[in-house]
C-alpha cells in the first residue's frame, strides 16, 4: 500500500531542507526523498568544501604578501595532509546523520534511496511508493557535465567531487573549462603548489560575466602560475606513452591547434546539467537545455508539481535554491508568493573575488533597453592603496529610460559583501539619483561606489544623442 503525505519533495539538497524547515507546524506532511547525502552537493562537494580549499591557498598568498608589506622574511612549507583533513572535516566528513537528523525533527520524513517520480502525484523510493496528496517537489538538483572528447572514458578524471575534497595534490593539473568552477579550483591548486593549465574552448573564460571581470581577474590568475589556453578546444585526451614516467591519473590533452597538455590529473568542470533520470518519464515539461521548465514567478511546473533550485535552470546557487524553498513552502500554505529573480546575486570566489547581479552590458542591450555605463578600477582608491590591490574593476548598467540601476559587476576583495546594496538597488528599483546620494565610508572598498553611481547617475540623466 502506498503512504500519503500532503507533500513529496523528491530531493533533499538545500531546497528539500528548506522545504522542511519551511513546512515545520504547518499541519502539513512531508515526505523528503534523498539518494545521497541530506544537505545536497554544497555542503559535500561544493561550496563548502572548495571555499575552504581556496581560504588555504589564500592564507599563503597572504603570507608572500607579508614580505611586501610587514616581513623581511616569510618561510612556509605547504602541508597538504593538513589541508585535506581541514576541507574534509569542513565537509562533514561526508557523514549527514546530524542534517538528516534536524530534518526530520521539522516532522518531515526521510527516505533515502533512488527515488522515481512515475506520475504526477506519486514517488517510487525502495519499493516504496509515496503519493501527495497536495503536491509533489522536485529538487534533485544537478551533476557535472562530461563532454564527449574522445579517450576521455579511458582516463580517471576528477569532477568538482574529487577536487573538491581532494586526497592527492597533483604536480600537474589539466582543467577542461574556464568557468566559476574550473577558475576557481584551478587557483586553490595553483596556490598549493600544482602548476595549473585552464583549457577554455569559448573565446574567453568565466563567460557568463562581463567582458571586463576576466580581463581584470587574468593578470591575478597568471601571477599565481596559471596558464589559460583561450578559444582551443580540447579534442582528445589519451594516456601517456607507455614506458613514460606518470603518476596514475596522468593524462595528455589534445587541443584543436595541435598543441598538447600533459598534466597529472585532469579536473572536467565543463558545466552542470539536470538530474533529470528521476522525473522524465513523468511527462513533465523541459527547457531547451533539459531543466525542468517552471513558470519563473510560481515555481509550478504544472498544477501540483514545484521546481526548486539548480533542477528549474533558473540558477545554480545555493542561495537561490534557499529562497525558492521559501516561495514554494509558502505557496503550499495558501499564499500568492512569488518568486522575483531580477536580482540574484552571484560570487566567484577568486583572489580577488568577481561579485555581479543583474544584467550584463550586452543582456541590457539585447532587451533594447537605453543603456548607460560607468567604471572604475577600485584598486585606484584609497583602500586599494592601503590594501596593496592591485587591477580590479567595477562595472555598472543603468536604463537610462528608467533612471535605473540594471547590472553590476565587481572585481575587487570582498566583492561578495560590497554587492549587498546593488542587489536590493535593482530589486527595488531605486532611482540613480538615490543611489549616487549614498554616503559610503571611507576609507571602506565599497566607498568607490559612490563615485561611480554618481557617474552612472549624471550620463543617465543626460539626453539621448
Amino acid at each position: 500500500m502506498p503512504q500519503t503525505f500532503d507533500v513529496v519533495c523528491l530531493g533533499g539538497g538545500v531546497a528539500g531542507e528548506g522545504i522542511a524547515a519551511g513546512l515545520r507546524d504547518s499541519g502539513l506532511t512531508l515526505a523528503v526523498v534523498e539518494r545521497e547525502l541530506v544537505g545536497g552537493e554544497c555542503p559535500y562537494w561544493g561550496c563548502i568544501p572548495s571555499k575552504t580549499l581556496l581560504r588555504s591557498g589564500e592564507t599563503l598568498s597572504e603570507a608572500d604578501r607579508a614580505r611586501t608589506l610587514a616581513a623581511s622574511r616569510v618561510e612556509w612549507d605547504v602541508d597538504f595532509p593538513k589541508v585535506s583533513r581541514r576541507v574534509l572535516w569542513m565537509a562533514r566528513d561526508l557523514d549527514d546523520a546530524r542534517p538528516a537528523a534536524a530534518l526530520e525533527k521539522t516532522g518531515a520524513r526521510l527516505f533515502r534511496g533512488e527515488g522515481r517520480l512515475i506520475d504526477r502525484r506519486t514517488v517510487e523510493v525502495q519499493g516504496e511508493r509515496l503519493t501527495a496528496r497536495r503536491a509533489v517537489v522536485i529538487a534533485n538538483g544537478s551533476t557535472a557535465v562530461i563532454p564527449s572528447i574522445p579517450g576521455l572514458d579511458t582516463i580517471e578524471y576528477w569532477t568538482n567531487r574529487q577536487a573538491a575534497i581532494p586526497l592527492e595534490r597533483p604536480g600537474s593539473l589539466a582543467i577542461l573549462g574556464g568557468g566559476a568552477i574550473g577558475i576557481e579550483l584551478g587557483q586553490a591548486f595553483a596556490r598549493l603548489g600544482s602548476k595549473v593549465t585552464v583549457i577554455e574552448a569559448g573565446l574567453k573564460f568565466l563567460g557568463l560575466e562581463e567582458p571586463e571581470a576576466g580581463a581584470a581577474l587574468r593578470p591575478h590568475l597568471e601571477a599565481d602560475g596559471i596558464t589559460l589556453s583561450i578559444g582551443d578546444p580540447c579534442v582528445g585526451v589519451e594516456k601517456p606513452p607507455a614506458g613514460t614516467p606518470a603518476a596514475p591519473g596522468a593524462v595528455v590533452a589534445r587541443l584543436k591547434s595541435g598543441k598538447t597538455i600533459a598534466a597529472d590529473r585532469l579536473l572536467v568542470a565543463t558545466g552542470r546539467r539536470p538530474n533529470f533520470e528521476a522525473w522524465h518519464e513523468a511527462g513533465l515539461p523541459r527547457t531547451d537545455r533539459g531543466w525542468l521548465k517552471v513558470d519563473p514567478a510560481t515555481l509550478e511546473a504544472q498544477p501540483g508539481v514545484f521546481g526548486a533550485g539548480d533542477i528549474t535552470g533558473l540558477g545554480g546557487f545555493t542561495h537561490l535554491a534557499w529562497y525558492h524553498s521559501e516561495v514554494v513552502t509558502r505557496r503550499l500554505q495558501g499564499e500568492d508568493a512569488r518568486a522575483d529573480h531580477t536580482a540574484v546575486p552571484r560570487v566567484t570566489f577568486t583572489d580577488p573575488e568577481i561579485a555581479s547581479v543583474g544584467l550584463s552590458e550586452a543582456a541590457a542591450r539585447a532587451k533594447e533597453l537605453d543603456v548607460v555605463v560607468a567604471g572604475a578600477d577600485p584598486a585606484e582608491s584609497a583602500r586599494g592603496s592601503i590594501h596593496d590591490f592591485h587591477g580590479g574593476a567595477i562595472k555598472l548598467v543603468g536604463d537610462r529610460r528608467r533612471q535605473v540601476l540594471v547590472g553590476a559587476t565587481l572585481v575587487t576583495p570582498r566583492a561578495g559583501e560590497i554587492l549587498g546594496e546593488l542587489v536590493l538597488a535593482i530589486k527595488l528599483g531605486t532611482p540613480l539619483r538615490t543611489l549616487a546620494d549614498v554616503i559610503h565610508p571611507f576609507p571602506a572598498f565599497n566607498r568607490v561606489l559612490g563615485s561611480v553611481l554618481t557617474e552612472l547617475a549624471a550620463k543617465a540623466a543626460r539626453p539621448e544623442r
